[in-house]
C-alpha cells in the first residue's frame, strides 16, 4: 500500500494539470477570438440607428447614433455641428478638438486615452463610454451632461433625445439674431428677392374703372338719378385718371344756356375730375408731375377745384415716422369711412350709432396727402373727398422736399394759383420750412409768403409753427403720454383787415384732450374739445364732450355740445345713442336728443337691422323731430354679391314717399393676363399682380407653347386680397399700394407631385397704379437621385452610414452632397433634367483611408411630367 501511494501520486498532479489547462483554453480562446474579431468590425453589441435630437427655440434634427442595452450614444461631431459648436476631429477621427461657446472654453475628446478635457477639468472615461466607429467618434448622453451641462434625456421609445442648456447655446443665439434681422429687413423692406420686377414701360392701356347709380324718385316731387363713371389706366407712360359726374337734378337748379333752350347740360364741369400723373420714385430732384385737377392745401380760402400743373420730390409711397395723430370727425351713423394716405387705403371704420368716427393717422415723414371717403350703407358713395392737413411735417436730416403748383380755379372768377412751398430736415427732430402763395381774386395783398417749422421737443411732445406775412400767425403743441393721454393746444391769431381768408376772425384758441380706455368689460373713447373764436366785437365758445365705446357689448355714444355767445344764454344739449343684439339677432339702435334750455327732447330716433343670407342686410327705421314736428320711417334693404352692391329702402316723411334704388361695383380688365373681373368696391387708383405658375418643362424659365399651367401653388405676401381662378389656375391679388414693392414668397407644398419644385421662390414686384401686372412663375420638374453605400469587410457588406456623396454637373460643378443615413440609404431630390456625375466625397474617403469600388457613376436625368427617378446607385467600399 505504501508503494502504491508513492508512485501514483505525480502522476495524479500531472493528470490535474492537464485539465486544467484544457479548461482554461476553453474559456479564454473564444474571448479572445472575439477580441479579434472586433478588431475586423464594429463591435455587435452596438446597434447603429438614427436619434431625432430636439432642441427648443430650433427644432430637431437626425443625428446618427449607436446605441447598446437601451444606453444612446451620439455622434460628437454631428450634436456639436447641430448646435453650432466649433468642433475638428483629427485625421484618424480617434480624437475631436475645438471650443464651447467661447474660445477660452476648450475641449479635447480623446479615445486613445478614454479622457476628456474641458476647460482646466479632466474627466477619465471608461471603457465603454466613448465608441469609435468609422464615421467618427460617439459619445454615451449622460457625459453630454456631466461634461457640457447639456442636459440629454434619452427616449427609448421614441428614439429620441432632448436638449436643455442654461446657457444661451450658438444655435439658438444665430436663430434669435437672423429673426431679428429679418424682421428688421421687413420694417425697412431690405428682404433679398431671388427675382425683381420693376416698371413696366407701357405707353397707353385701360385697366379698372368704378361705377355707381343712385335714383331717387320723390312723389308729387322732383326725381333725380347721378351717375358716376371713374376710370383708370396708362397714357403716355403715366397714370391716367378720369372721373365722369351726372346729375338730371341739375336741370331744376341752373338755369339755360340759352334764353329760348330748355335743355340744361347735366354735367357740372366743377363735379368732373381728370388728372395724369408721372411718377419716378428712384429720381431724388423730381419725382411726380401732375397735371389736371390738382390738389393743394392754400392758406387762403378756396373752395373750388384746381386746374393745372404740381410737380414735386416727394416720393407717392407710404412712409411711416415716429408716432400717430389723433384723427377724429361725424358723418352719418353706420358709414364706412376709408382713410388713405398718398392715394393708399391705410385704415377704415364704422361710423359709430352718432356717426362719431375715429382714426390714429400714422405721422410720415414729408409732405403726404390724407384723404377720407365714405360709404353709405345703401350703396351711397361721397366721392368729393375730405383733404385732411396734418400740422407736423417731418423729414429726415439733410434732405430737401419741395412742392410747386401753378393752376386756375373753377370759380366765378377764375381765380389764378400758385404755390412754392419747401421742406429741410435740419436734424431727425427739425423740420424748418418756407414758400409762398399767390391767389389772384384776392382784392389786397394776394402774394403772401410763409414760413414753417416742426419740432419734436422730445418723444411725445411735439410743436408746429407757422407765420404768414400779412395774413395770419399759429401754433400748435400736441403731447401723448405713455398711457395714450394725448393733448393738444393751438393759437391762431388773424392779422386785422386781411382779405386771404373769408372770417372776420380776430383769433381761434383751442385746446382738445382725449383718452381711451380699455378693461375687460369696456373700451371707450373720451374727447374733450374747447373751441373758442373771437370776433371785432364779440366771441363765442363751442365745447364738446365726447364718450364713445362699448360697454358689455353695448355700443354707446354719448356726446353733449355747448355754445356759449357773448350776453346770450348758452345752448347745452347731448345726444345718446346705443347699439345692443336683441333675440333673433337683432341689431337695435336707439338714439336721443335732449336739449338742456327747455328741459325736453329735441328728437328721438330708432332702428332696427338684421343681417340676412351673410351678405344682406334689412332695417327699419322711425324718427321723430319735435322741434320741426317731422316724423320718418322707412325700410331699407342692401345686399353685397361679389360683382356689385345694390340698395333699396323706402322712406316716408309727412306727406312726402320717397324711393331710392343704388347700386356700384367696379371692372377690372388685363389683355396681357387674360385677367378680366369684377368687384363690389372701388378698385381705380390701386393695383395688383396676376400669377400664372406653370410647369416649365424645357427649363427656360418662359411660358412657351405647349408647356400645362398647374394648381395648387401656395403664397406669402402682405396686403392685397387673393382671388383663385378655378378655370386657369392663376392667382390674382388686387387693391395693393401703386408704386410700391411687394414681395411674393412662393411654396411648392400644393403641388400635386413633390417633384415639381420652384427655382426662385421669392419675387419683388413694383406694383402699376390701375393695372394688373403678369407674372409667370415657373415650375421646374426635378428629377431625384438614390441608392446605397456599403462596406465590404471579407465577404460581408454592411449598410455604412455617415458617408458624404457628391453630385456633379458635366463641367465638374458641384451641386449638392448629402449624408447616408444609419441604413447607408442616400436620397437627394433636385436634379434639373441633364448630365451629372454622383460620387463618394474624394475628401472624406481619404480622411477614413476607403476607397469605392466604382469611383463615379454618370447620371441622365430624362425630361418627364412626373420627373425622373434614378434610385439603383450603390457604392462598396473597401479598406486601402
Amino acid at each position: 500500500m505504501t508503494g502504491i501511494t508513492i508512485h501514483t501520486i505525480p502522476l495524479l498532479r500531472q493528470y490535474c494539470k492537464a485539465v486544467f489547462t484544457l479548461l482554461l483554453a476553453a474559456c479564454v480562446l473564444p474571448l479572445y477570438a472575439n477580441d479579434n474579431e472586433g478588431d475586423n468590425d464594429e463591435d455587435p453589441k452596438y446597434d447603429e440607428t438614427s436619434i431625432m435630437v430636439v432642441l427648443q427655440g430650433i427644432g430637431g434634427a437626425e443625428i446618427p447614433a449607436v446605441i447598446r442595452e437601451e444606453v444612446a450614444y451620439l455622434s460628437v461631431t454631428d450634436v456639436f455641428n447641430f448646435l453650432k459648436i466649433r468642433n475638428v476631429p483629427s485625421e484618424s477621427m480617434d480624437s475631436i478638438s475645438g471650443f464651447f461657446i467661447t474660445q477660452d472654453a476648450g475641449f479635447l475628446i480623446d479615445k486613445k486615452n478614454n479622457q476628456i478635457r474641458f476647460r482646466e477639468k479632466l474627466f477619465n472615461l471608461g471603457p465603454d463610454d466613448l465608441v469609435k466607429m468609422e464615421t467618427g467618434l460617439y459619445l454615451r448622453t449622460d457625459y453630454f451632461t456631466k461634461v457640457f451641462e447639456l442636459g440629454c434625456n434619452f427616449n427609448f421609445r421614441s428614439l429620441s433625445v432632448k436638449v436643455d442648456s442654461r446657457v444661451e447655446l450658438p444655435a439658438i443665439r444665430e436663430m434669435r439674431q437672423q429673426l431679428m434681422y429679418r424682421n428688421l429687413n421687413k420694417l425697412k423692406g431690405n428682404i433679398e428677392a431671388d427675382t425683381t420686377i420693376g416698371r413696366s414701360k407701357q405707353l397707353f392701356k385701360f385697366g379698372m374703372a368704378d361705377w355707381s347709380v343712385v335714383s331717387t324718385q320723390r312723389l308729387q316731387s322732383v326725381n333725380d338719378t347721378w351717375l358716376n363713371l371713374t376710370m383708370g389706366g396708362t397714357f403716355a407712360g403715366g397714370e391716367a385718371t378720369v372721373s365722369l359726374n351726372y346729375n338730371n337734378y341739375a336741370r331744376q337748379q341752373l338755369k339755360p344756356l340759352h334764353p329760348d333752350s330748355n335743355i340744361v347740360h347735366p354735367f357740372d364741369q366743377r363735379q368732373q375730375y381728370y388728372r395724369l400723373r408721372f411718377v419716378n420714385n428712384d429720381r431724388p430732384w423730381l419725382r411726380q408731375i401732375i397735371a389736371g385737377k390738382i390738389f393743394t392745401p392754400t392758406i387762403s380760402s378756396l373752395f373750388a377745384p384746381v386746374v393745372g400743373v404740381q410737380v414735386t420730390n416727394a416720393p407717392t409711397t407710404y412712409r411711416r415716422s415716429y408716432g400717430t395723430y389723433t384723427l377724429s370727425n361725424f358723418t352719418d351713423p353706420g358709414w364706412t369711412v376709408e382713410l388713405y394716405i398718398n392715394n393708399a387705403l391705410v385704415d377704415y371704420t364704422v361710423a359709430d350709432a352718432a356717426g362719431f368716427y375715429t382714426f390714429q393717422v400714422p405721422l410720415v415723414y414729408g409732405n403726404s396727402q390724407i384723404r377720407l371717403r365714405f360709404y353709405g350703407p345703401w350703396g351711397e358713395e361721397r366721392f368729393l373727398e375730405e383733404n385732411i392737413s396734418i400740422p407736423f411735417n417731418f423729414i429726415p436730416a439733410g434732405q430737401f422736399e419741395y412742392t410747386a403748383s401753378a393752376g386756375v380755379a373753377e370759380d366765378t372768377v377764375n381765380s389764378k394759383l400758385g404755390r412754392v412751398h419747401a421742406n429741410y430736415g435740419v436734424t431727425n427732430t427739425i423740420t424748418v420750412g418756407a414758400g409762398i402763395e399767390y391767389l389772384s381774386s384776392i382784392r389786397k395783398a394776394n402774394t403772401m409768403p410763409f414760413i414753417t417749422a416742426s419740432m419734436r421737443i422730445v418723444s411725445n411732445l411735439l410743436f408746429s409753427g407757422e407765420y404768414t406775412y400779412g395774413v395770419r400767425s399759429r401754433g400748435i403743441v400736441s403731447y401723448r403720454s405713455k398711457t395714450n393721454l394725448q393733448a393738444e393746444v393751438s393759437y391762431t391769431r388773424y392779422k386785422k383787415g386781411q382779405t386771404a381768408i373769408i372770417y372776420n376772425w380776430l383769433e381761434q384758441r383751442k385746446a382738445v384732450v382725449s383718452k381711451p380706455f380699455m378693461t375687460k368689460n369696456f373700451s371707450l373713447f373720451t374727447r374733450l374739445t374747447l373751441d373758442q373764436i373771437i370776433l371785432p366785437n364779440s366771441y363765442y365758445t363751442t365745447t364738446e364732450w365726447l364718450m364713445s365705446g362699448a360697454v358689455y357689448k353695448v355700443g354707446t355714444s354719448l356726446s353733449t355740445f355747448a355754445i356759449f355767445i357773448k350776453d346770450e344764454n348758452p345752448f347745452v344739449y347731448s345726444n345718446l345713442a346705443l347699439t345692443f343684439r336683441i333675440p333673433g339677432n337683432i341689431l337695435l339702435t336707439p338714439q336721443a336728443q335732449y336739449e338742456y334750455n327747455s328741459n325736453r327732447f329735441m328728437a328721438v330716433r330708432c332702428e332696427a337691422g338684421k343681417y340676412l343670407f351673410r351678405n344682406g342686410y334689412l332695417n327699419v327705421s322711425y324718427e321723430k323731430n319735435y322741434r320741426n314736428n317731422i316724423t320718418n320711417y322707412g325700410i331699407g334693404l342692401r345686399y353685397d354679391f361679389s360683382f356689385t352692391q345694390i340698395g333699396f329702402s323706402l322712406w316716408r316723411n309727412n306727406n312726402l314717399t320717397t324711393f331710392v334704388e343704388s347700386a356700384r361695383g367696379s371692372i377690372i380688365h388685363d389683355g396681357n393676363s387674360g385677367y378680366s373681373g369684377v368687384n363690389n368696391r372701388s378698385s381705380v387708383g390701386s393695383g395688383g399682380v396676376v400669377l400664372v405658375p406653370f410647369l416649365d418643362l424645357n427649363n427656360n424659365e418662359k411660358f412657351d407653347k405647349g408647356e400645362p399651367r398647374v394648381e395648387g401653388l401656395q403664397l406669402k405676401y402682405n396686403g392685397g386680397r387673393m382671388i383663385r381662378s378655378l378655370r386657369d389656375t392663376s392667382i390674382c391679388i388686387l387693391d395693393l399700394e401703386p408704386y410700391s414693392a411687394y414681395l411674393f414668397e412662393m411654396e411648392t407644398k400644393g403641388f400635386e407631385s413633390v417633384s415639381w419644385q420652384i427655382i426662385k421662390p421669392a419675387v419683388r414686384v413694383t406694383i402699376e397704379p390701375n393695372q394688373l401686372r403678369r407674372i409667370d412663375i415657373p415650375v421646374s420638374v426635378m428629377g431625384e437621385v438614390g441608392g446605397s453605400v456599403y462596406l465590404q469587410q471579407d465577404s460581408l457588406l454592411k449598410e455604412q452610414g455617415g458617408i458624404k456623396i457628391c453630385i456633379y454637373k458635366s463641367d465638374s460643378t458641384l451641386v449638392k452632397c448629402v449624408l447616408t443615413e444609419s441604413d447607408g440609404y442616400f436620397n437627394y431630390m433636385g436634379l434639373p433634367p441633364g448630365d451629372y456625375i454622383i460620387q463618394p466625397d474624394r475628401a472624406q474617403m481619404k480622411k477614413l483611408k476607403l476607397k469605392p469600388q466604382q469611383p463615379a457613376y454618370d447620371l441622365h436625368i430624362s425630361r418627364k411630367r412626373e420627373g425622373d427617378v434614378i434610385d439603383d446607385i450603390q457604392f462598396i467600399l473597401e479598406r486601402k
